[in-house]
């Protein structure tokens, strides 16, 4: 095979053993890489299993485009049963490790089994060591990779987990460079549960390419038209964070745990503020538009910005100081804390005491000092309720019966849009695979008319709620596109979202590297298949607890209203949004129950899953 290595390093820590399994090219090509192949896996080998016990297997997957100088190539696809959500978990994040994995001779490692004491993995090349990280236990993330590359140089791949994935805390995730996680629905909690502290990488082999001279001249064209595209200027300067005041205009910016669409402290917080405190930008491997802002924070430590988490850690907790809000970012990258899921968590403890259901010291909108204790608290599991918070909204909510106000779909916390007049991005959180995540259909600049990276100010649009089934036509789009094509390659989205490079570089890109020509046709079948197969896995896991509710957005978009700006008093329809789901569900050939259909299943190529299906429900 040209493009691929046809091998995964498997790694067994019960029994201290690593072997390599060969892999075959038709599976290659079906699965292509990343999610792709993770989901295959985790299909073929993990049934029924205790998401924190030895059984459950952890999967970093790479893809084609990986340790090769493609366009935002750098990232790696961490997957497992999810501790959060109890069906299929993943993310993605930009690390060197990716680049050293394929270098080794990799496309992915399985790690199963659990260590009896705290290890890390050392790779180099066909060197794979399973060595005692006794001294590393209880240190950050931080701390960690620097402690690493000390003993195994600078040149290296680096993967940790800090205190909350030692603590098994549910959306404990993965760190690599000081900032990049992988991994919300708590794959820094499985690989806690390994007793796996980290990840160290270092390949040195040339990746087999089908043509070499057609992948450069590609690349570097790619490469040029990012770099002359016209919203570059502003990307560099605000990167995703010029989101902060797009969305608080268009009220979908979360507020006080998604009560309000926009946040009278915004300004404080947004992108422009953000460039005056900024001392460095951080990027992937192979990356040339990098969305790492880094700023000194309110204790004078680095923390690197984005979007998601000053939304979630900010205007989402009632914090209005940007130095305060990256405090909590920072802590949250070097316990190894999802900044989505902890801020999510965090308000709505606050809420809940606020609404009296909570009797402990809890934090109350707009306290940064307590929510900054409640956020170490829930690293640690520390007292009532740092362990409370430490379980996730879902939990939390059953525990406290205040569905009404629990923001989360299957488990998994909203990411930073707030829906309550956004019918489609309601329904891309409500169906993306992981649970309440945007990476799979941002469809709401689609909706909305208008993106954050327009220049220096988005234009104002018209806006008018509506349920049109082309809704669900986009949403199944953009999944193709963002959950499946770049999910499996495996690479960044950003260059095509943000700045506007042209999807066509992307087939031609994989057909350099593998000799594999892939039509659009061919790629949104296996963007399906992968979303057919996760689907399946999710109703294997779950069996009679599956069922349509769990495609619904949360309750909050339904029965309130928003509190302020002009959409106020709107919200979502429920039958509007219902007909809108029973589209979704004919057009990618699903029930009703949201399940794949035997001749789905079949035109897909996972006639496979018919059979498992068939033990837990009855497929139509």
């Amino acid at each position: 095979m040209k493009g691929w290595w046809g091998r995964i390093l498997r790694v067994d820590l019960t029994n201290n053993k690593v072997q390599v399994q060969e892999y075959s090219p038709d599976m290659a090509q079906q699965f292509i890489g990343g999610r792709g192949l993770a989901v295959k896996i985790l299909w073929d080998e993990v049934k029924n299993v205790d998401p924190l016990g030895p059984e459950n297997k952890l999967v970093f997957a790479s893809g084609p485009f990986n340790g090769l100088p493609t366009p935002s190539g750098g990232k790696m696809v961490v997957a497992a049963k999810s501790p959060l959500t109890g069906g299929y978990g993943d993310g993605n994040l930009g690390t060197m490790a990716t680049v050293h994995l394929r270098k080794a001779g990799y496309d992915a490692i399985v790690v199963e089994g659990k260590a009896k004491k705290p290890v890390y993995l050392y790779i180099e090349d066909d060197n794979v060591s399973i060595l005692s990280a006794e001294g590393l236990w209880g240190k950050g993330t931080f701390e960690t990779e620097r402690e690493l590359k000390k003993i195994h140089g600078k040149n290296v791949g680096v993967l940790s987990i800090g205190p909350a994935g030692e603590n098994l805390v549910r959306y404990a995730v993965v760190i690599s460079q000081e900032g990049r996680a992988a991994g919300r629905p708590g794959m820094g909690a499985v690989m806690g549960s390994k007793k796996l502290k980290a990840v160290v990488i270092k390949g040195t082999k040339e990746i087999p390419v089908a043509d070499k001279e057609k992948l450069r001249k590609l690349s570097q064209e790619a490469y040029n038209a990012i770099l002359n595209a016209p919203g570059y200027p502003f990307w560099y300067r605000q990167g995703t964070m010029a989101a902060v005041e797009w969305t608080n205009e268009n009220s979908a910016l979360p507020t006080r745990n998604f009560s309000d669409g926009s946040f009278e402290f915004a300004r404080s917080i947004d992108g422009y503020t953000m460039e005056g405190m900024k001392v460095k930008q951080r990027g992937c491997p192979y990356c040339n538009m990098p969305c790492g802002n880094v700023v000194l924070d309110a204790e004078g430590q680095e923390s690197e910005l984005d979007y998601e988490n000053v939304a979630l850690l900010g205007s989402n907790l009632g914090l209005g100081k940007l130095n305060e809000v990256s405090v909590l970012n920072r802590i949250a990258d070097e316990m190894g804390m999802d900044t989505i899921s902890l801020g999510g968590s965090i308000a709505f403890i606050m809420e809940a005491k606020e609404k009296g259901l909570i009797k402990e010291d809890a934090p109350v909108f707009g306290d940064f000092k307590k929510a900054k204790q409640l956020a170490l608290d829930i690293a640690y599991r520390r007292g009532e309720l740092g362990n409370l918070g430490a379980e996730g909204v879902m939990r939390m909510a059953q525990k406290l019966n205040a569905e009404d106000f629990a923001m989360h779909v299957k488990g998994l916390e909203v990411s930073g849009y707030n829906c309550y007049i956004y019918p489609a991005m309601a329904l891309a959180f409500a169906t993306s695979s992981i649970g309440a995540h945007h990476k799979e259909a941002w469809v709401i600049a689609w909706e909305i008319g208008t993106a954050p990276i327009e220049g220096e100010k988005a234009k104002k649009v018209e806006y008018k709620i509506t349920y049109d089934p082309e809704k669900a036509a986009k949403v199944i789009e953009l999944q193709r596109l963002r959950g499946g094509l770049f999910e499996m390659l495996t690479a960044c989205r950003l260059p095509w979202v943000e700045i506007g490079l042209s999807l066509d570089y992307y087939p031609k890109l994989l057909e350099a590297i593998t000799g594999v020509k892939y039509t659009w046709d061919d790629l949104y079948k296996a963007a399906d298949r992968v979303y057919a197969l996760i689907r399946a896995y999710w109703v294997r896991e779950l069996g009679e607890k599956w069922g349509r509710h769990m495609d619904y957005a949360p309750e909050r978009w339904f029965r309130e209203g928003l509190k302020s700006g002009p959409y106020k008093g709107q919200h979502l329809d429920r039958e509007k949004y219902d007909a809108l789901l029973s589209e979704y569900y004919r057009l990618r050939g699903w029930d009703e129950r949201g399940i794949p259909k035997k001749e789905t299943l079949k035109e897909l190529g996972l006639e496979f899953a018919i059979p498992e299906l068939e033990r837990v429900t009855k497929l139509e």
